[in-house]
């Protein structure tokens, strides 16, 4: 993308800015950390030796052992890393509920020192997509909003729509899915709900209480969006015959979206 485009973007984006950040205001009191250097678009190493992954964002991979970068992926990390500069190498933290994820890294919100919330900010932009995991929810409506503007605006990831069709998985990781529920069941293992036979969607039994479970066991025929982190069962030896091969475990209820037709 040349220059002047990719500062045009960023123009208009400051404008859907300014209203997605009245969802996010910087709360008083948070602790001041130096960043020792910008790991990729969601991920910072502190001078202290903390890795911290900022919450409710997923920003594309960065391509490696010989995979190549996602689109936006350099965009992404090249504009956290102004974000940071602009903040003098300096920004706030406020902790997750949870602290940590199963990798060791800190969980956290990150402020400027402008009072923005970063997260928010590349969301804006069209440089990640929101995610939400519980418990660390606090900000979902902010983040979702922020997204809505990017993605009302055509930018960053949303010029070209990432959605997929449930068949076009090909691969796990993270991904949007749009797609037709075909079934919906429940047992010991909790919610399943079957998009166009090609993926299943899980709630696990522990997340059951964070749903609407009656609005869940009705979505058959309905149409839906839906993201995460795809998982292939025929890797992970759960997969029985007749089953989807693809399964995408829902973690919050804003990963669940039921779309008009």
């Amino acid at each position: 993308m040349k220059k002047a485009s990719l500062a045009g973007a960023f123009f208009v984006s400051a404008i859907w800015l300014g209203q997605a950040q009245a969802f996010c205001p910087a709360p008083a009191g948070l602790a001041q950390a130096t960043v020792q250097r910008v790991v990729d678009g969601d991920t910072l190493r502190l001078s202290d030796g903390r890795h911290v992954r900022m919450i409710g964002l997923n920003s594309p991979e960065l391509g490696r052992q010989g995979r190549s970068d996602e689109p936006f992926a350099v965009a992404a990390r090249r504009r956290l890393e102004a974000l940071v500069a602009a903040s003098d190498g300096r920004v706030a933290l406020q902790p997750g509920k949870e602290g940590k994820d199963r990798y060791g890294r800190t969980l956290a919100h990150v402020y400027g020192a402008d009072g923005q919330n970063l997260e928010a900010q590349l969301l804006a932009e069209g440089l990640g997509f929101y995610v939400a995991v519980a418990p660390n929810v606090d900000l979902v409506a902010c983040q979702r909003a922020a997204e809505r503007q990017a993605r009302e605006a055509g930018l960053g990831l949303w010029k070209r729509s990432p959605v997929l069709k449930p068949q076009q998985i090909q691969a796990p990781g993270f991904a949007v899915l749009s797609g037709r529920v075909s079934d919906v069941r429940r047992n010991r293992g909790g919610i399943w709900i079957e998009l166009q036979d090609s993926v299943v969607l899980r709630v696990a039994p522990n997340l059951l209480g964070q749903f609407d479970t009656a609005s869940l066991e009705r979505l058959k025929g309905r149409q839906v969006e839906a993201r995460g982190w795809v998982v292939d069962r025929s890797r992970r030896g759960g997969r029985e015959p007749g089953q989807a091969r693809w399964m995408l475990p829902l973690t919050d209820p804003a990963m669940l979206n039921v779309t008009t037709e």
